[in-house]
């Protein structure tokens, strides 16, 4: 390396102010009585008080920025114990208002109804909307929803969902309309049943919907085994 290149490092180094503030916002989809919603919480202090957003916050000197997320969504939302995934960095310079700040996204996938969400530390209101209903978001969290949107619609076409999200004994009707909320489209059922069947996913359990006015459609579970084993492995389902 010359020592032109090392002094004009050294130059940038003592002209540059170096970027210290990093935080962390958390998109968490639920789904509930059939359809799709994310968790929002309302600031109660700073620059964004009375406004609604992405549960978020800075991360600590000590900790990981994985236990950032989990902590900053448990300190907002009451929500603890469920597995976020990171998502990507957030970083245009004047994303926030105040000052240059870096953020890292990260996302979930929950049944609503298994969590009960309390407001806390700075959040005055924390409130599960439906995706189609997002009210007026701070900052770039519109844009940082729509990644983990993007993401999630990604991931249903590589690795199997709805272990947790529909009850053990489940409709292929009620999983095909899992996919259709997650990805925004209308499916083809007898196209959509051929695919998941062939994968052998599905375990018929030889039971029938009970105390429906029409005709009773067979109950189905997943076979855990495979099920896990194409959540490593992934697979490419078009629809």
């Amino acid at each position: 390396m010359s020592k032109g290149f090392i002094a004009e490092g050294e130059k940038y180094i003592q002209e540059e102010k170096f970027i210290e503030a990093v935080t962390i916002d958390c998109v968490v989809f639920g789904f509930n009585e059939g359809k799709m919603e994310v968790l929002l919480v309302k600031h109660a202090e700073g620059i964004s008080k009375d406004k609604w957003g992405l549960p978020g916050g800075w991360i600590t000197e000590k900790e990981s920025i994985d236990d950032s997320a989990k902590r900053v969504l448990r300190d907002l939302t009451g929500l603890d114990n469920i597995f976020l995934e990171q998502l990507q960095a957030f970083g245009e310079p004047n994303r926030f208002p105040a000052s240059r700040v870096i953020t890292i996204g990260y996302y979930a996938l929950v049944k609503s109804e298994d969590y009960e969400i309390a407001a806390g530390f700075t959040a005055s209101e924390a409130k599960w909307f439906l995706v189609e209903e997002l009210p007026e978001l701070i900052y770039d969290h519109k844009m940082i929803f729509e990644a983990a949107q993007e993401k999630l619609r990604n991931r249903v076409r590589q690795a199997p969902i709805g272990f947790n999200l529909l009850p053990e004994k489940f409709t292929l009707l009620e999983l095909m309309h899992l996919y259709e909320e997650i990805l925004d489209v209308k499916m083809d059922k007898p196209n959509f049943r051929r695919k998941f069947l062939k994968m052998k996913l599905l375990v018929d359990i030889g039971e029938k919907q009970k105390d429906v006015s029409h005709r009773a459609a067979k109950l189905y579970s997943f076979d855990e085994e495979v099920y896990q084993k194409l959540t490593k492995k992934g697979f490419t389902f078009e629809f």
